[in-house]
């Protein structure tokens, strides 16, 4: 059994050059889980597996990270075969500001009579989430408002924080087992978003030679990341993850 971590896009909202940030979990090259969906996500997605995604994790409602969900609404609307049938896991506190910015919108369809959410099939979670067999962890990141943005984590093999400032005390509870650790890094951080100096004063040695950085501002920035002798996520990019662990004693 392999688990990759596919990344469709690495770019910051207006690096459109390297596609929103979002990432594809797979197992024995089947995608398994999708992390987040901006506007050119879906697009990329089906370029590489031929299909809409089956599930999604939302890290937080963004635009460049949800604003793919309308066309994959239509999409999944559309087709009895799908309607319904994916499945969007988002965290409790994440559900109304979901709704308000993409299921409130006066009717969805110009012939009416459907709801946004009847296309997927909402799983809120809040500790994490049961799929395909394994628990995935999810936490608290730091962006913007406190209790908008979580990251996600599968014990053992990999950490994807979304958009964040460096967070230690959560990566010191779901990064301590050897897991690959996708990190929001730019050349510079600000306040809502971590830079390259912010990760080295903030992270270990050892944690931060497990880091891979995404969410850079262009391909300039990239190449000078590397130059700073950070390993950095490209569009296309499948990373080889370890194997899960199983999940820990307080896991659901």
């Amino acid at each position: 059994m392999s688990w990759q971590l596919h990344f469709l896009g690495t770019g910051a909202a207006h690096a459109v050059e390297l596609g929103s940030s979002s990432a594809v979990v797979e197992q024995d090259g089947r995608p398994q889980l999708l992390i987040d969906c901006g506007p050119d996500t879906l697009d990329r997605y089906q370029a590489a597996y031929g299909t809409p995604p089956a599930a999604i994790y939302i890290t937080h409602v963004h635009l460049d990270h949800i604003g793919g969900l309308e066309r994959l609404f239509f999409r999944l609307w559309f087709d009895e075969a799908w309607r319904g049938r994916c499945k969007l896991f988002v965290h409790a506190s994440l559900v109304p500001w979901l709704q308000g910015r993409m299921a409130d919108y006066p009717g969805v369809l110009a012939e009416g009579g459907v709801n946004w959410w009847e296309a997927f099939s909402l799983v809120p979670c809040s500790r994490g989430f049961w799929h395909e067999g394994h628990w995935f962890d999810v936490f608290a990141t730091r962006h913007h408002r406190a209790g908008t943005s979580y990251g996600l984590a599968l014990h053992g093999s990999f950490i994807y924080t979304g958009d964040t400032r460096p967070i230690p005390e959560a990566l010191a509870v779901v990064a301590a087992h050897g897991e690959l650790v996708a990190h929001d890094c730019g050349l510079v951080g600000n306040p809502s978003h971590s830079g390259a100096d912010d990760l080295v004063r903030e992270y270990d040695a050892d944690l931060r030679a497990r880091m891979v950085a995404y969410h850079y501002g262009s391909e300039d920035d990239g190449r000078k990341l590397q130059a700073l002798g950070w390993r950095i996520a490209h569009p296309g990019d499948s990373l080889l993850l370890p194997d899960p662990l199983p999940p820990r004693v307080d896991a659901g």
